[in-house]
């Protein structure tokens, strides 16, 4: 056997993901690398560790074998890490963050200070929907998550940061603000189910009794932003994710009765957590930057 720990890292990530193509994306490889390194891998066992059926991969039982093993041993590989920063006196450890989509727009500003002065703290970012951020809370897989909408369900405690306005985006400019009820006869486009902005916004239209027939459902703010510039219809979003477009004139935001909408961004984990000393650590310095991190949010909307 002459496996690498990148291939043992590879094969993980696979066996987790069921996908090339997802793995290549979070490990920041493309797929033909990540696939030499599956074969190159696979050589070295005489026993298959994945089939291909119905041109999607699955890990054999032999496989899920060596991925828990591959687990255990990159552990101890991160493991024998941070002992040494430990040893040099120097902060080390795994930070998880889960954040909802628009989150990513937030947290760089939140995370870069932080990482910069602790260099030996690994960090793993998960960007994702709200439901699927609610469930690594509620499994207690992350340190954290990024929110804009605190957890109703669920035992939580929270710090408080910058404010999130959702305002009505078009691609056609509007000098006139325009009433609530005129939203109905607009080609709206929504966010996915479990999304806290396609929530937010179903609850104006609720609220409002605008029932719109007409309607486009989108998977992310970006696929949202690139339908509304294309001119098929327009949508309540977060402004924090549109300001280059705002500031290119490619959006527009239209004033409208009863908007923006606004939360607070959030930094929420579960009750009586029990944090790492990298994690504990990074609550300290945004309760220590808290006042300074709302002040400077302005920098982050148009």
């Amino acid at each position: 056997m002459n496996y690498t720990l990148h291939q043992l890292q590879v094969f993980l990530k696979i066996a987790e993901t069921k996908s090339i193509t997802k793995a290549a994306d979070q490990l920041h490889l493309t797929q033909p690398a990540v696939s030499i390194q599956l074969k190159n891998f696979q050589d070295q066992f005489e026993i298959p560790l994945t089939e291909i059926i119905g041109r999607r991969i699955h890990i054999t039982n032999f496989g899920h074998e060596i991925a828990d093993a591959a687990g255990k041993i990159l552990e101890e590989v991160h493991a024998i890490n941070y002992k040494t920063m430990a040893f040099k006196g120097l902060l080390s450890g795994k930070l998880k963050i889960s954040s909802v989509s628009t989150g990513k727009y937030v947290i760089p500003y939140l995370l870069a200070p932080f990482i910069q002065k602790h260099e030996g703290i690994e960090l793993s970012i998960d960007v994702t929907n709200k439901a699927s951020v609610l469930q690594t809370l509620e499994k207690n897989e992350v340190d954290f998550a990024l929110v804009s909408i605190k957890p109703e369900k669920l035992e939580t405690e929270s710090i408080e940061l910058m404010e999130n306005e959702l305002v009505l985006v078009s691609s056609i400019s509007r000098k006139k603000k325009i009433k609530a009820s005129e939203l109905s006869s607009m080609q709206l486009i929504f966010r996915e189910e479990g999304s806290a902005t396609r929530r937010m916004m179903e609850d104006y239209l609720n609220k409002n009794g605008i029932n719109s027939t007409r309607q486009l459902e989108l998977n992310t703010n970006e696929a949202v932003k690139q339908a509304i510039m294309a001119g098929l219809g327009e949508s309540i979003m977060p402004k924090i994710g549109i300001r280059n477009e705002l500031f290119l004139q490619q959006l527009h935001i239209i004033q409208t009765e009863g908007l923006p909408l606004k939360t607070r961004w959030q930094l929420v984990w579960p009750k009586n957590k029990k944090h790492s000393p990298a994690a504990n650590a990074f609550l300290k310095y945004l309760i220590a930057n808290q006042d300074q991190i709302i002040q400077e949010s302005h920098f982050l909307l148009p």
